[in-house]
């Protein structure tokens, strides 16, 4: 099922203390439907990121990005509507800016709250969730994929798994054994954000549990998805990094593990 028919809207992720804001899209027709949670990386859900929720709605899925900056910056987004910007050395220091002051159990309270709300959807097989994230949101999705409501997980480049947790002692690589579903990891080989010795350590950890997983490593460097959509903005500055070849090649591979397992 491909490129069907989708619509998309703005909505909020009630979470504790706050609202969430989430970009939402999905299929037209009248049936139920796999959802998938989509992370944003340091630069919020800008377009690239909601380019990528439609074009897995259009899959036949429900997609939805929840803004994880949320108690931080609220509205906050850069990226293709900032073509002065883009993914620009001033971005990147003020996403990471607001990435330094995220909390894990905040985060891990904003995953469940965006699985909640899903729950509420009419049209969501309520056991058939999964997520996708790309280098911070990489690193939340793998925390993501220890609930037990996340059947599959595809994780970009996530930055931190072996070493940090936000805020916390135990390296979010310690829960490895607490997965439940399949995970796919994604990394750059020529990436500087992510080792090639982190790459490895996380492979290592999800072989010593039994996880069920693929990693796949790309000659590229971090971001290599940053730019899927390219064609759509002649403004853009691209990711520096961005590979078409690789991008593609992962992206068949994410829709062969939301296909087998949502």
């Amino acid at each position: 099922m491909t490129n069907i028919e989708i619509n998309t809207t703005r909505v909020k992720i009630p979470s504790q203390d706050l609202q969430i804001d989430a970009y939402l899209a999905q299929p037209l027709q009248e049936k139920n439907f796999g959802a998938v949670i989509v992370f944003h990386e340091i630069f919020g859900v800008n377009e690239n990121i909601r380019d990528i929720s439609e074009l897995i709605a259009k899959q036949g899925y429900i997609a939805i990005a929840p803004a994880m900056y949320q108690r931080i910056a609220p509205g906050f987004e850069f990226g293709f509507s900032e073509p002065d910007i883009g993914y620009s050395p001033e971005a990147y220091q003020l996403g990471l800016q607001y990435y330094q002051q995220v909390k894990y159990w905040e985060i891990f309270s904003d995953i469940q709250a965006t699985i909640s709300y899903l729950k509420t959807l009419p049209n969501v097989k309520t056991d058939s969730i999964g997520c996708i994230g790309f280098c911070f949101g990489g690193h939340v999705a793998y925390m993501a994929a220890t609930l037990p409501d996340i059947k599959a997980t595809a994780s970009f480049y996530g930055g931190g798994i072996t070493t940090s947790s936000y805020g916390e002692e135990i390296p979010t690589l310690n829960r490895t054994k607490e997965i439940k579903g399949t995970i796919y990891t994604f990394f750059g080989t020529q990436d500087a954000l992510v080792s090639q010795s982190e790459n490895q350590k996380i492979e290592a950890e999800l072989q010593k549990h039994q996880i069920k997983h693929r990693v796949f490593r790309y000659d590229t460097g971090h971001g290599f998805f940053g730019g899927l959509f390219i064609d759509k903005y002649p403004f853009l500055v691209q990711h520096p990094s961005f590979n078409q070849e690789a991008t593609l090649d992962a992206w068949q591979q994410v829709l062969e593990l939301f296909h087998n397992h949502l």
